[in-house]
């Protein structure tokens, strides 16, 4: 797993195989004050690197206060539910993606193009996460306590529950699986519903973020809003 610094000291991402989830870090340090956050928790064998990457930031994992999951694919959450019977964090996602996650209801099969195929093929060898509880649903527009108040953004395309939160005190975007980078920023792939998914990428554009991270791919941090405004308008 590779870590990588995209805020200083605040916004961090962790690189796994296949995805990757990103750290929140509210306060000053592991003094008694810091408060923690993970955007995803990559698959089910994510959580121990997870944790010795937070303690090599100087920080402990029991502040791992909650955990936001942006939609129910096993590279997603996978790691979850160790994590946080370990640390006492919460989990919580999205109504819709929450039967999937507690294994109540399969995983919506994704209306794939022709060029997605050999992708999800690839994508089908992270190990199959087990049912994973959440503690709490969250809907569009409840905001969240950690990065100055984080808003849910529904986000439905990529899957029914997908959603994206969005730091307004700190320009910054986390889209989960619906806008994806690789040599551009993109449209995600393996959508459920890809008119949905557009709808999405466009209403994440107009937010205009500083900062945006993506489920898949390196964070935006140069001419976010410009270049999220350009590639939305070239998926249409």
């Amino acid at each position: 797993m590779d870590l990588i610094e995209v805020l200083p000291h605040r916004l961090y991402m962790f690189r796994f195989r296949i995805g990757q989830a990103y750290l929140w870090h509210d306060g000053n340090g592991d003094d008694g004050t810091s408060e923690l956050t993970l955007v995803d928790a990559g698959d089910i064998d994510a959580a121990p690197a997870i944790e010795n990457a937070v303690r090599g930031l100087g920080l402990a994992p029991a502040r791992i206060a909650r955990i936001v999951l942006t939609h129910g694919h096993r590279d997603h959450y996978g790691a979850a539910q160790e994590l946080a019977d370990r640390h006492g964090a919460e989990i919580l996602a999205h109504p819709l993606d929450a039967p999937v996650i507690r294994g109540e209801l399969p995983v919506p099969e994704p209306d794939l193009l022709d060029w997605e195929r050999p992708l999800y093929e690839h994508g089908l060898t992270v190990p199959e996460a087990p049912p994973t509880r959440v503690d709490r649903e969250v809907a569009d527009g409840e905001v969240l306590p950690f990065g100055g108040g984080a808003r849910v953004v529904h986000a439905p395309g990529h899957t029914p529950g997908s959603i994206a939160l969005h730091l307004p005190r700190h320009g910054v975007l986390f889209t989960g699986d619906c806008v994806a980078a690789a040599e551009e920023v993109m449209l995600g792939v393996f959508n459920v519903d890809r008119a949905r998914a557009l709808e999405t990428f466009r209403r994440l554009a107009a937010l205009e973020p500083r900062t945006v991270c993506f489920g898949h791919g390196d964070p935006l941090t140069e001419d976010a809003a410009e270049v999220m405004r350009a590639a939305a308008e070239a998926a249409a």
